[in-house]
């Protein structure tokens, strides 16, 4: 069995680990676009920071690739898919054979097309190339003045970094309003605040429509409303898009995404899709979507890589996650946790001097999103309850005054925690899985 897997990133470890608990003998072969360090992305923004150092930046030791017989490929990208032939190409012409195949490309950054977009100070922020250019770049600037464009999570760690090197940051979002995809308006309105305290100039419902330069360096951006602001490096930090370009050109199924079943496996059964670059299953939503986290890519390339050496374990489904913190202070979303009142059970606790903020979400009584300001302790005890879709309606108020523990949750939830017993969900109220068909 020859494996082919596209990226290293924590769905080709997910993947790589999975195939050797079942398979010692597959050969398994790594192409990646960059070096063949496997890094952490979510800790990027404290590697910019300089709260770590590149070696803590690893998410698995050196050692990974020699301890599980894999061979890499590194620096060269993948530029084509024969789905026919069974191979793919590189940017330096090898042609690699495959019996199965996984992509995991993960996400492209968005960069808008600007005028001033190839001047010296110009960055995005999703790589560890990105976040070490960026570093050595402002260590030849004193006082440096950041334009953050983007007001998602990826800005604002951008943003949280930036001020911790010393920069003088000014953030814009189109939105009118910052974690707009996270948080609701009284969480958003709380890290808005904390930016603001802290010297962060946060300006909603603009973005930068032109970058100027002196001498091929960036000096100032005009805004969509006219106003400028002198900075000496622009950050890119809108998002980012599944990076399906080979999978769209050797004719697989695409959405937003690559359409895949409960194996990870696309439209064609030779193919695999994982991660930031795939629309798998969401459990809260029920539907099947692109969700950009780590432990989603992780869990997705484990499935693909069982599957690929004959292992049925089907994707139990997502649940949507992000964290960021603002100034010393943490902010999560879980689930559907920025659902709208109508048709939703929604509890509210707001502490504003303590900057806590609590908002639960449930429907049936079931939780299904949370948003957490300030006290995420219980967060696990929350994506729980979610993902396992526990009727929570006699512990309302434990939840929303954080008291919540293990002991005090349903015990069908403590026996699935402790024993692994599982648990029964009425179809009822919850549907199932919708069939993938590739027609």
């Amino acid at each position: 069995m020859r494996i082919v897997i596209i990226g290293n990133s924590a769905t080709a470890v997910g993947a790589i680990e999975s195939i050797r608990e079942h398979d010692q003998s597959a050969e398994i072969t790594v192409i990646s676009d960059e070096g063949p360090m496997i890094y952490s992305r979510p800790m990027l923004s404290h590697y910019l920071a300089g709260e770590i150092d590149r070696a803590r930046l690893a998410y698995r030791p050196s050692d990974f690739w020699t301890r599980h017989n894999v061979a890499v490929i590194a620096d060269d990208a993948v530029v084509s898919i024969d789905p026919v032939g069974h191979s793919v190409e590189t940017n330096s012409g090898r042609v690699i054979g495959y019996d199965r195949l996984l992509i995991a490309t993960g996400g492209q950054p968005i960069v808008p097309p600007l005028p001033g977009l190839d001047l010296d100070g110009v960055f995005t922020f999703t790589r560890q190339g990105d976040a070490t250019q960026l570093s050595r770049f402002l260590e030849g600037v004193n006082s440096p003045r950041a334009l953050v464009v983007g007001g998602g999570m990826i800005g604002i760690k951008a943003t949280d970094s930036l001020w911790k090197r010393g920069a003088h940051v000014t953030m814009v979002e189109l939105a009118p309003m910052i974690l707009a995809a996270a948080l609701d308006g009284p969480a958003s309105e709380m890290v808005c605040r904390l930016l603001r305290e802290n010297g962060v100039d946060v300006r909603t419902e603009n973005t930068v429509t032109e970058i100027h330069g002196e001498d091929g360096r960036v000096r100032y951006a005009t805004l969509k409303d006219a106003s400028t602001v002198e900075c000496d490096v622009v950050v890119f930090g809108i998002g980012v898009r599944p990076n399906s370009g080979l999978a769209n050109a050797a004719g697989l199924k695409v959405n937003r995404g690559i359409c895949v079943d409960e194996f990870m496996r696309s439209s064609n059964p030779h193919i695999y899709a994982a991660g930031d670059v795939a629309e798998a299953y969401d459990l809260v939503v029920d539907m099947n979507r692109t969700v950009a986290i780590w432990p989603n890519a992780y869990r997705q390339g484990a499935i693909a890589g069982a599957h690929m050496v004959g292992i049925e374990r089907p994707d139990p489904g997502g649940v949507a996650m992000n964290t960021v913190e603002v100034m010393g202070v943490p902010a999560m979303s879980i689930g559907n946790g920025n659902a709208p009142e109508e048709g939703h059970d929604v509890l509210v606790r707001l502490d504003e001097s303590a900057n806590v903020y609590r908002r639960l979400v449930l429907r049936e009584g079931r939780l299904v999103g949370a948003i957490l300001v300030g006290e995420i302790d219980r967060a696990g005890i929350y994506t729980g309850l979610i993902r396992n879709r526990i009727d929570v309606g006699q512990q309302r108020q434990r939840l929303l005054d954080g008291h919540m523990s293990l002991l005090s949750t349903p015990e069908q939830y403590r026996k699935h925690v402790v024993r692994g017993a599982g648990i029964e969900v009425s179809s009822a109220v919850w549907s199932r899985r919708p069939p993938i068909t590739w027609e």
